[in-house]
């Protein structure tokens, strides 16, 4: 038997994620900006009321280093983070792990650097998406985020959508700069970011400060 097309709703309820690491990386690549300084909460708003829909949650994640491997960025991020709580943002957070890569030098010499890496952050942030899609949590779910291993999540939310015969979005929104690999994540519908939009958001608190 034939199903009826699924009706978009009136207005539609989001919960917007932010990948922390990729957007920053986005931001700083389009306009420059050294730091994450966007404001998740305004970012989120300014998106959804451009788009006719009502936000419903914002929930951020992230890795960041413990206070031994960076102090300078762990202060920054707690005190980032306690802002974010302040503001009803759901904040998941995991130490970066740390491990030493070898650099060649011109004149043959080795050179051991520590670089850090985010692990689990991504995968919780895709388990969130589906499971809060079963739970008919929203209608869309809002990606800041240009990682294209989101693709998958994107595929699945969408026979999430078949089995429970209702209307589901997902969109990826991200900043925009003037090069040809700025794109959204495969399989979602693209939100760009301009400057304009983004300086709107950018929070008024540096917490590199030492006093936030």
């Amino acid at each position: 038997m034939k199903q009826p097309p699924r009706q978009v709703p009136v207005t539609p309820q989001v919960i917007a994620f932010f990948d922390g690491q990729n957007l920053f990386r986005s931001a700083k690549r389009a306009f420059g900006y050294i730091y994450p300084n966007y404001d998740p909460k305004k970012l989120s708003q300014q998106i959804c009321v451009s788009q006719g829909w009502e936000l419903k949650e914002t929930r951020f994640y992230t890795g960041f280093p413990r206070a031994f491997d960076n102090p300078f960025w762990n202060h920054f991020w707690r005190g980032k983070f306690a802002q974010l709580k302040r503001d009803s943002v759901h904040v998941y957070s995991r130490h970066l792990r740390y491990h030493n890569k070898e650099i060649t030098l011109p004149n043959g010499g080795i050179y051991t650097v520590r670089t850090p890496r985010e692990k689990g952050v991504d995968v919780r942030l895709a388990v969130d998406v589906i499971r809060l899609a079963h739970r008919a949590a929203y209608d869309v779910a809002l990606i800041f985020s240009q990682d294209q291993d989101f693709s998958e999540v994107a595929e699945e939310i969408r026979l999430i959508a078949g089995e429970q015969n209702r209307w589901i979005k997902i969109a990826s929104a991200f900043p925009c700069a003037p090069y040809p690999y700025d794109r959204g994540i495969s399989s979602t519908d693209w939100i760009i970011i301009d400057k304009p939009i983004y300086d709107q958001c950018i929070d008024p608190v540096d917490y590199r400060s030492r006093n936030p």
